[in-house]
């Protein structure tokens, strides 16, 4: 029988013993993937390209709200577009900032979750992302670009882990069962950053500002993907569904 998880256990666990250190560009094939296909489109886009073409471009793989209200009949890239676009980023701080919080929070999760889980629980918060973009603005024009909803929905991973890392290995990943809602919310640090984050999104959002990003800031976007990685992580954390990982996990 599962034992019950208390918080104040795991903000007060025991320091693990010293870990081999873990290089600094030691990413995940998966993560070292995703910005390699990030870097290589923003590059294309920016440097090879003729302004003609890069308007082609972003139509043809940017996700445009309007276009899925049905007014503008049917193409085979409705299909394509609600995960292609997060590999399309508007400028070199919206693809440095994106990156550098991809392999903050996707290097840990890729660990835990293997390649295949991790590919795919990227394609879900990304289209979680654009489901909720495109609910709350149907008939927007202009195309939304970038993986930050993605990195959100890893965000929501990592509160569902209660921020916890296994370093022991060499190689960092998020440890420990996934966490039923209730205890993650009775997690202070956890709160904090879940206020915060939330405070900056909608500040950022609303306010149509972010130091060195031009263009409005997809709030909507951000609090899709975050919402899908925080309730939906089950789905794909095969590890944690193991007889091993199973200790004071009670489901939700």
């Amino acid at each position: 029988m599962s034992e019950p998880v208390n918080p104040s256990d795991l903000e007060h666990t025991e320091p693990t013993p010293e870990p081999r250190r873990e290089p600094v560009f030691n990413l995940p094939p998966i993560v070292l993937a995703v910005i390699g296909i990030c870097a290589a489109v923003f590059l294309i886009e920016n440097y090879l390209l003729t302004p003609a073409q890069d308007n082609a471009f972003v139509s043809n793989f940017a996700f445009i709200p309007v276009l899925y209200t049905g007014q503008y009949g049917f193409d085979w890239f409705l299909f394509t577009r609600p995960f292609t676009y997060a590999f399309m980023h508007g400028g070199f701080a919206h693809i440095a900032i994106n990156m550098a919080w991809l392999a903050a929070f996707g290097s840990p999760l890729a660990n835990r979750l293997g390649a295949l889980w991790f590919a795919l629980f990227f394609a879900f918060t990304g289209l979680a992302s654009v489901a909720l973009f495109w609910a709350m603005h149907p008939y927007g024009e202009a195309p939304l670009v970038g993986a930050s909803g993605a990195i959100s929905g890893m965000m929501g991973a990592a509160a569902r882990f209660g921020f916890r890392t296994d370093r022991s290995t060499g190689k960092a990943a998020f440890a420990g069962p996934v966490l039923p809602i209730a205890i993650v919310l009775r997690l202070r640090g956890v709160v904090i950053f879940l206020a915060v984050w939330m405070i900056i999104n909608l500040a950022t959002g609303l306010l149509g500002f972010a130091p060195g990003v031009d263009g409005q800031i997809a709030w909507e976007a951000h609090i899709g993907g975050f919402v899908a990685g925080f309730f939906g992580l089950r789905w794909f954390d095969r590890r944690g569904q193991s007889p091993e990982w199973e200790a004071g996990d009670h489901r939700t």
